[in-house]
């Protein structure tokens, strides 16, 4: 008789000697090693001293003696959080299965029960089990090769950048970084602060470009009580707050001339001065700097301070766009499939293979914040265990249309492809002329001209971008 190959080691609990026998008979013939207990403390214990994880799966009757069923899953799933349990159960004992179920338990068996039933559910509890083992390594592989913190990256460029951030964060030199929107610029800010000596000091975060120019500067460096309308009370700007810490200025390049020349005051002084006081405040942060705008480019334009930029630019790292990293794609994309599942409490998701290739096509001028959002969303709508290519379209249908739509004489110049394009990306860069030249490969001068030159039915849709 040919033998049955190995499929799996299965720990069998249950009183009656005559399940035993049964339940051992039809799994050992379809390849199953198993092991049967009658005591739930002896289940406990052999899970316990099982160092190498051999056991795969426990069939358990929900009468389990010595505690009740919810007991007994709460205490296996400390032991082993990724082991599935079916249960054993009486039609009468139903209700008590569904609510096991709830509280972890993979799946029941109605006594008396059919093999083919029984074979059903050990082949989808262990091909659960295994799902969820591969991500468990996976997991594990990405952290000990390609990753800082929650940064994830095995392209060369990111190495580089992994290798710079572990070099200054331990130093306390000023750090500009640069890059597009959604490159994860604040997260490499977290990072060599959380990687440096002051990591258990306060990190604080300020998007430049989102406080109206007049609060800024409140907000950065305090102010006294009656300084301005609404100053009720006198308040720490965020430079005291990150004392001994880190302050990560986000968009940089949007900040006003006037402030600029603030915190360049601030930079070589290592003081802050409140709104409304005349008296210096000493302060001892870690400035760390991020924009998406090519502040050479505006320096020459008169919108940025050169004194500032090189007190800034001490030391630069550039953050790569997500078309330059290709090979991270599916790394990313797998992080992000594990993150959102363990998040959103679903079972473990896989992609096909032709929904990677899908994700490797695209230009993503979103970058990696765009790649995010779209797998995030494919595993809270997508109702199957394989995310597939038709799961994972962000706005295709629209972008189709952009290029589909016929003009008034049927067919699509190259001009009208070049102006629905440029108009494409600046929709995809929230109308973001700068990002939008970066990712066309021109410059802004160029970008503006084509809008200018294209059909007025055209332009118009883009005009106030």
């Amino acid at each position: 008789m040919e033998q049955v190959p190995f499929k799996g080691h299965i720990l069998v609990l249950d009183e009656d000697q005559n399940v035993h026998t049964a339940v051992a008979g039809v799994l050992t013939d379809n390849g199953y090693r198993v092991a049967s207990l009658e005591k739930t403390r002896d289940a406990i214990d052999v899970l316990r001293k099982d160092s190498e994880r051999t056991i795969d799966l426990i069939i358990s009757d929900i009468r389990v003696p010595e505690m009740n069923e919810i007991d007994f899953i709460k205490q296996v799933k400390e032991l082993r959080p990724e082991i599935p349990i079916i249960l054993m159960t009486e039609f009468a004992t139903i209700d008590n299965a569904i609510s096991a179920i709830r509280s972890g338990a993979f799946d029941f068996l109605k006594k008396p029960f059919k093999v083919p039933e029984v074979i059903l559910s050990v082949e989808r509890a262990l091909k659960h089990y295994r799902i969820v083992e591969e991500h468990e390594i996976l997991a594990a592989e990405v952290k000990k090769r390609w990753q800082l913190d929650q940064i994830v990256g095995k392209s060369q460029k990111m190495q580089d950048v992994f290798s710079l951030v572990k070099r200054v964060a331990h130093t306390t030199a000023t750090v500009l970084i640069t890059g597009e929107s959604g490159t994860g610029k604040e997260m490499i800010a977290r990072a060599i602060h959380e990687n440096g000596s002051q990591a258990t000091k306060p990190f604080v975060a300020i998007n430049c470009a989102a406080i109206p120019e007049g609060l800024l500067e409140s907000e950065l460096f305090g102010h006294s009580k009656g300084s301005f309308t609404g100053a009720h009370q006198a308040r720490k700007g965020l430079f005291q707050e990150a004392d001994g810490g880190t302050i990560f200025l986000d968009e940089i390049g949007d900040m006003s001339m006037g402030l600029q020349a603030k915190l360049l005051r601030v930079l070589q002084d290592k003081k802050v001065k409140p709104v409304g006081e005349n008296v210096y405040k000493k302060i001892n942060v870690r400035i760390l700097a991020a924009t998406n705008r090519g502040l050479k480019a505006a320096i020459q334009k008169g919108e940025f301070r050169e004194d500032l930029f090189y007190r800034l630019n001490v030391i630069a790292i550039d953050m790569p766009p997500l078309r330059e990293r290709r090979e991270d794609i599916i790394l990313l994309a797998q992080h992000f499939l594990s993150k959102y599942t363990a998040i959103h409490h679903g079972s473990p998701r896989r992609f096909s293979q032709r929904a990677l290739a899908h994700l490797m096509k695209q230009i993503w001028p979103g970058n990696i914040r765009e790649l995010e959002n779209l797998i995030e969303r494919a595993v809270v709508i997508c109702p199957g265990v394989e995310l597939q290519e038709k799961d994972l379209v962000l706005d295709e249908a629209e972008n189709k249309e952009i290029f589909q739509k016929p003009s008034d004489s049927g067919y699509l110049s190259l001009q009208e492809i070049e102006v629905r394009y440029i108009g494409f990306i600046l929709d995809k860069t929230g109308g973001k002329k700068e990002e939008a030249a970066q990712i066309l490969k021109i410059d802004r001068a160029t970008l503006r001209r084509r809008l200018a030159e294209s059909p007025p039915h055209e332009a118009s849709e883009h005009a106030t971008m």
